[in-house]
């Protein structure tokens, strides 16, 4: 009767692949790997021919050819005759712009309409719950398409401030709101601005590091340093002190009415203002349940034991409960990220020339390379949902809970 060897002794065989279970789990990947490649290729293969057949091949070069068509926001020069990769640099730019802007507004109403709904206060809790509600269950291009309409059907036209017998004023006479959208004083950059705006980095830096400080001496001593106002004077004083002495580099260039149209200052349109504002409201709501759930998902124990120390209920919300909720809202919070990402690309339903209207809209419609600006969309929003989820991922192993 032959006895089976000791795995860890002779040598290896082929049929230790199947056998054995220790390389049998990579077996399966690897086979599965390999279909999945020639899966692939064989599609990719396909197309090419079924192409070739038709007369057609893939070619980007329509990328350097003029684009044609204007753009009413971009945040880099741009005109008619700039080459259709430039148009998608902007719409690039522009989806990055709004789906920035949504995020930090969401993330903020999200978090106070979150911990809001947890309040005592019973007025307070009962209106967070009907926004979350109502927000949440309305599609967001039905709000998209509200704000934009109540911006241009309720808000005035620019010729409405002409005159004295203007019916509407600017607000500081700095602030124009109209239907075509918000116009607001823009910074005009002098020699010595860069320092100023360093100094205001630097000076964040050093705001976070003092908070930081300030919670691992309150966990160590139990000496509470005040956050408030030092925090303020670290972020304005060193700020304002180079301004002064560089002789005030950064100026403001306010709008003015000449013409049909303001001139000047710094316009925001009402297709970005209407998107920003419903992906804001809309995932706010969502993001707000997470951060409920998260606060919930804290013992009360930790609140009574925090409380039993004299700490303050703003300062257990801060130091006690929100940062052991964050191991529960983060991971749902990426998600969210990614909705405001993927949602944006509703912008055409508006006007706002994103991504989606250049590159799968109007591009794609002029030059009827169909599978190419596809293709090249598919790559935008699989590289930038994949960024926030390894920015928010780093971030996450960040804030969990260490094992000693």
């Amino acid at each position: 009767m032959t006895t089976m060897s000791d795995p860890q002794q002779g040598s290896f065989r082929l049929s230790m692949l199947l056998n054995d279970t220790r390389y049998r789990s990579y077996t399966f990947q690897f086979i599965a790997l390999m279909l999945l490649i020639a899966l692939m290729a064989f599609l990719g293969i396909n197309l090419v021919r079924n192409l070739a057949e038709a007369g057609l091949n893939i070619s980007y070069s329509f990328l350097y050819v003029p684009a044609g068509y204007d753009i009413n926001q971009t945040l880099i020069d741009y005109n008619s005759q700039s080459t259709n990769l430039r148009a998608a640099v902007v719409g690039i730019l522009n989806t990055l712009l709004v789906a920035f802007l949504a995020c930090v507004t969401a993330t903020i109403l999200g978090v106070i309409a979150g911990v809001a709904r947890l309040s005592n206060n019973w007025l307070v809790s009962k209106m967070m719950s009907v926004y979350v509600e109502i927000f949440r269950n309305i599609p967001v291009l039905i709000w998209i398409l509200m704000i934009y309409t109540l911006m241009t059907a309720v808000l005035p036209a620019p010729n409405a401030f002409r005159g004295d017998n203007a019916t509407s004023s600017m607000l500081f006479d700095a602030f124009a709101f109209t239907n075509r959208g918000i116009y607001v004083p823009a910074p005009v950059w002098g020699p010595g601005s860069m320092i100023v705006v360093a100094t205001f980095v630097l000076s964040i830096v050093a705001a976070v590091a003092y908070r930081k400080y300030a919670v691992s001496l309150l966990f160590r001593t139990g000496k509470l340093l005040p956050t408030g106002w030092p925090t303020l004077a670290i972020l304005l004083v060193p700020t304002l002190l180079v301004f002064f002495v560089m002789g005030s580099p950064i100026g403001l260039d306010y709008p003015a009415l000449k013409g049909f149209n303001f001139r000047g200052g710094l316009q925001i349109g009402a297709p970005l203002i209407a998107l920003w504002l419903a992906l804001s409201v809309y995932t706010g709501a969502f993001i707000a349940e997470n951060v409920r759930a998260g606060i919930q998902a804290v013992s009360k124990g930790q609140t009574e034991a925090a409380a039993s120390l004299g700490l303050r209920p703003k300062r257990i919300m801060n130091l006690v409960v929100l940062p052991q909720a964050l191991r529960v809202i983060i991971p749902p919070l990426i998600s969210q990220y990614l909705n405001i990402t993927k949602n944006s690309s509703l912008a055409i339903a508006v006007g706002y020339a994103d991504i989606t209207a250049t590159l799968g809209g109007i591009t794609l419609n002029q030059t009827g390379r169909a599978i190419e600006c596809v293709l090249l969309l598919m790559l935008f929003y699989l590289t930038i949902s994949l960024s926030i989820s390894a920015i928010m991922n780093v971030y996450n192993n960040a804030v969990s809970l260490k094992e000693r």
